[in-house]
């Protein structure tokens, strides 16, 4: 019989299995790299976008902000400016109040009392002064609390002393300023009614 050497065949046909098995692992290398290279690149344009979207917003919210602070500056200054309206319509108010406040004042002084000073803080008013007795101190409170421009006297101090052979009541009385007062509106109608009615009858 003749003898047949497999052994070239059996080298050859290893190489080739090293040869196929080089090329598919090149091959899953390179697929691999490729996903890696693409996931890279993919994440990286997703991470770039949501910065320049992250960097849009923050520009957004630094104007929002400044109008927030802006519009808050301006509600300061137009609160200001009607505080500022407010204290001139109260100044305004108090000028004119003040003389009908002096003038109601001295016709509703009685005989024998005598207004030696005049403090007034707010709506809050503080006469001192004298008067011949006590009887004629309580007649001013009466006055003043029946007038238009005061209201809730309160004798604070009053002390008798003795002045020219006399004796005299020094006497210090706080009393609200108020708003004068107004006639009812049923009041003003009865009196337009009978007005009427008495021209009618002549």
């Amino acid at each position: 019989m003749r003898s047949i050497n497999l052994v070239p065949w059996r080298e050859m046909r290893r190489r080739e299995q090293n040869r196929k098995l080089l090329t598919v692992s090149i091959g899953a290398w390179l697929v691999m790299g490729i996903a890696v290279f693409y996931a890279h690149w993919y994440y990286t344009e997703r991470i770039e976008g949501q910065t320049v979207r992250n960097n849009f917003l923050k520009t957004e919210i630094a104007k929002v902000n400044a109008q927030i602070k802006e519009i808050q500056h301006i509600r300061e200054r137009k609160q200001a400016l009607i505080e500022r309206m407010e204290v001139i319509a109260q100044l305004q108010q108090d000028r004119s109040q003040i003389v009908h406040l002096f003038d109601d004042l001295v016709h509703k002084l009685p005989k024998g009392v005598y207004v030696t000073g005049l403090n007034k803080r707010g709506k809050r008013v503080t006469l001192t002064g004298f008067a011949q007795s006590n009887a004629r101190i309580s007649a001013l409170m009466r006055d003043l609390d029946s007038s238009d421009w005061f209201g809730n006297p309160d004798l604070a101090v009053i002390n008798v002393t003795p002045r020219g052979g006399a004796r005299i009541s020094k006497f210090t009385l706080r009393v609200n300023q108020t708003v004068k007062k107004k006639k009812p509106a049923a009041a003003d109608e009865q009196t337009e009614g009978d007005t009427v009615d008495s021209g009618g009858a002549g």
